[in-house]
């Protein structure tokens, strides 16, 4: 599983590149830009952890695509896409779109479908501790 990552990931950064982008970065983007949120909250639903989230959000933060400000409680952070991340993404999910369609066509619709599907169930039984 982690060379599938692995060549996932190299295929994703080679596209999103053009864009100034990494996978991980075009997807922290699309995830805080639905709307703006707490970092532990985006850490959970990203599955990372608040320290390396909080280190993979500084380079954004340094191109000025988020903005990473105290929310109502003084100890809480809230990221929020700025209109330059969102021309960012804009860049970036054509390029996104592309991999996506290269790796569909290798692996298969039908291929691509169950793949969803297993790790779909092992996140569920990872997350929920269910060893089955």
């Amino acid at each position: 599983m982690r060379k599938l990552t692995r060549l996932m990931t190299q295929r994703y950064d080679r596209a999103l590149a053009a864009a100034g982008l990494n996978i991980n970065q075009y997807s922290l983007l699309r995830r805080a830009g639905i709307e703006p949120r707490a970092i532990g909250e985006l850490a959970r639903e990203m599955g990372m952890d608040r320290t390396t989230l909080t280190r993979d959000l500084k380079p954004l933060a340094a191109a000025g695509w988020v903005d990473i400000a105290a929310g109502e409680d003084a100890r809480r952070r809230v990221i929020k896409v700025t209109a330059a991340g969102r021309r960012a993404i804009a860049k970036a999910k054509p390029l996104w779109r592309e991999a996506q369609d290269e790796i569909e066509g290798l692996i298969g619709s039908a291929g691509t479908q169950r793949l969803h599907a297993q790790l779909d169930s092992a996140l569920r039984r990872l997350q929920s501790g269910d060893a089955r």
